[in-house]
């Protein structure tokens, strides 16, 4: 029930419903007819989206320099979460195939076997119709034993979170620059050795177990990553 009504102040926030702060506890336990326990879970999970500040004794004021910024890549959403404030994302798909994980090498990185049989799907992101990426992704077939060429066009994570009911409880992310590799340089039309920033990333289902392997090589001009972290306070 709170990841409902945490999604629900989230598209609220994003809709600027609440310019400033949150609405207190009590009116939202009176809004949504649940516990305090259930509220303060759902606004946990609005927080660490990084979308609100905590003010001792003021209540959650609304982070609008996250909001603000259009060309921002919040990875404190997590991966197929809302990527960036007001766009609209659309793929070309540039490869759809199955490879075993010792074929390209993941089966050490993920800690699989190396017969594992993956969904391979490379492919062009557009943003507002304007190229954002080239993705490289990979997912464990005995987790996700069938895509849809729909859900390959769109979100995949959504057709997996619907057909399977698989969710992301955590993932591992690494950023770096890379050099572009000439298949690489020819389908993002840039010169081959051209610096990108890329994002890898380890996606986990609620067990632990990796189900999702993907390289991102970002080219939107003026991008921003962002990612949203608390600290616990020390004695």
């Amino acid at each position: 029930m709170y990841h409902e009504i945490a999604e629900d102040l989230i598209r609220a926030i994003e809709a600027g419903t609440f310019h400033d702060k949150l609405p207190t506890e009590q009116q939202l336990m009176k809004q949504y007819a649940v516990s305090r326990n259930t509220i303060r879970r759902a606004i946990d999970v609005v927080y660490q989206r990084g979308l609100l500040r905590r003010v001792q004794g003021s209540g959650y004021f609304i982070n609008q320099t996250q909001l603000e910024n259009k060309a921002t890549l919040n990875l404190s959403f997590g991966v197929g979460k809302k990527l960036l404030a007001g766009g609209i994302l659309t793929s070309k798909v540039v490869t759809f195939d199955r490879v075993k994980a010792g074929e390209i090498d993941l089966a050490s990185r993920l800690r699989i076997d190396a017969d594992l049989d993956l969904y391979r799907i490379f492919r062009l992101r557009y943003l507002n119709a304007q190229l954002y990426c080239y993705e490289q992704a990979y997912y464990m077939r005995d987790v996700i034993p069938f895509l849809s060429t729909d859900s390959i066009n769109s979100s995949i994570l959504d057709f997996v979170r619907d057909t399977y009911d698989i969710e992301i409880s955590s993932s591992e992310n690494f950023i770096s620059q890379v050099s572009l590799e000439p298949d690489q340089a020819e389908l993002l039309h840039a010169p081959v050795g051209t610096l990108k920033m890329m994002l890898e990333q380890v996606s986990y289902s609620k067990n632990n177990v990796p189900f999702n392997f993907s390289r991102t090589i970002y080219d939107y001009p003026g991008l921003n990553f962002y990612f949203h972290s608390a600290h616990l306070a020390s004695n």
